[in-house]
């Protein structure tokens, strides 16, 4: 019933449907006409919300309110689900400005709630010289510590392929 148009009122199909108020009152099961006519009493409409039970549970609310809180519900829960680790990469002999500039990347990607990766592949002889690389990556997280607060998710570790850490705004 996820995608389809929930039943309301005169669309509901059943003989018989297990009542609950907006309350929480339970009227147990009733016919269909009393559960409409006492909807109709309180201003409100006999929404169905389960349709693979027999007789299925209907409440009696306000079905704008209703929809309106599952649209806002949906949309929070898309929005929670897009948010994803971003990637900077540094290269070995980065400049400052050039690590400025992925600075201030973090920083849009943390203003929107992303995760940031920071990589510093290693490539042949570089891979010798890894204390080098930790310490461009440590001067990166000092760059963006001295404009924002930050959160290590994962510390600074070597990998097959480079230097990586990964973190979050507080």
């Amino acid at each position: 019933m996820k995608n389809k148009k929930i039943p309301t009122n005169n669309e509901i199909r059943a003989k018989e449907v297990r009542v609950v108020a907006e309350e929480g009152e339970h009227f147990g099961v009733i016919p269909i006409e009393e559960a409409l006519r006492i909807a109709k009493e309180k201003g409100l409409d006999l929404v169905q919300m389960t349709d693979n039970v027999t007789p299925p549970v209907c409440k009696i609310i306000d079905y704008g309110k209703y929809s309106y809180k599952e649209k806002k519900k949906k949309k929070k829960q898309d929005k929670e689900k897009k948010s994803q680790i971003k990637s900077i990469r540094l290269g070995f002999s980065i400049s400052d400005h050039d690590m400025e500039i992925r600075v201030k990347s973090a920083e849009k990607f943390l203003n929107e709630g992303e995760a940031v990766r920071v990589i510093l592949p290693l490539k042949g002889r570089q891979k010798a010289l890894e204390d080098v690389g930790r310490e461009k990556v440590k001067k990166f997280l000092e760059m963006i510590q001295g404009k924002r607060e930050i959160k290590i998710e994962k510390d600074i570790s070597k990998e097959p392929r480079g230097i990586t850490v990964t973190f979050t705004k507080k």
